[in-house]
Order: structure tokens, then C-alpha cells, then sequence
């Protein structure tokens, strides 16, 4: 059973036909026989969902840490020296390896924490001219 396609615009230029992919993002020159046609963005796309890779190499750590190679000066835990991502082989075991401090984590706040904390600083500069004018009231300027 053949599968029938959507006609796909098709043009013909110095006697060579060309068709628009089923994706619809680029013309390829085809034979006079072919009803339809395919890219290799679409191949592609078909083959990574038919056969996914299973065996795929992961990132290796190096346990360095982020942006070490822009650090004036850093050492690895082996001795090797490196100044500003440079390896400098005479140096290496004569330093200290360089301490890494952890990130921070800060805690983020909610929109109803942001929108309390907003709200709390309104009342206080409220509270704050209330009694500016209540002093003002009472006589008590600048006590």
C-alpha cells in the first residue's frame, strides 16, 4: 500500500525540478517521478527519535572549579600550577593547592513574601510620618 502525500510546492529551473521538503523549510532538486521529499534536518529528527543514543559519552569532571582558568593564578590538587588557564610545568608541586570555597545558596522568595516584605516597608514609612506629624502636633520638635 503506497502512502499518499500532500502535493508540496515544486518548481523548475534549467530543466531541473525542485520540490519543497515535507517540513517546509527548504527546496531539494528531485527526479521527475518523485511525489514527495524529505531534508536531512527531518531525516535527522526522525532518526534521534527512532534510536535514541544509549551509550552517549557524559561530561567528565575535572574538579576544578568554575572559572578557574580566568584565576591569575591557580593550583591543582596534583601540583600543577596554571596562570590564567596556562599550564606552567616549571612550577609544578612548589604551591599550595587552591582552597575552593562552596557557593553561597541563596534562598529565593516567593511573590507573596516579596509582596509582604513591600507592603511592611509602606507601613513603617506610614508609622514613621504619622509620628513626625504628631510630634509636630505636640510640640516636641526635634526630641
Amino acid at each position: 500500500m503506497r502512502t499518499k502525500y500532500k502535493q508540496q510546492p515544486e518548481y523548475k529551473e534549467k530543466g531541473v525540478r525542485y520540490m519543497m521538503c515535507q517540513q517546509g523549510c527548504c527546496y531539494i532538486s528531485v527526479g521527475d517521478t518523485a511525489t514527495a521529499v524529505r531534508c536531512s534536518r527531518e531525516v535527522n529528527y526522525v532518526m534521534a527519535k527512532m534510536f535514541p543514543e544509549k551509550n552517549k559519552p557524559q561530561r567528565v569532571k575535572t574538579g576544578r572549579p568554575a572559572g578557574w582558568h580566568w584565576m591569575a593564578e591557580f593550583v591543582d590538587k596534583d601540583g600543577t600550577v596554571y596562570h590564567r588557564g596556562k599550564e606552567q610545568p616549571k612550577l609544578k608541586g612548589t604551591l599550595s593547592p587552591t582552597e575552593v570555597k562552596p557557593k553561597k545558596k541563596t534562598k529565593r522568595r516567593s511573590q507573596e513574601e516579596i509582596l509582604l516584605a513591600r507592603q511592611a516597608e509602606k507601613k513603617a514609612a506610614l508609622k514613621k510620618e504619622f509620628k513626625k506629624q504628631k510630634d509636630f502636633l505636640n510640640h516636641k520638635l526635634g526630641e
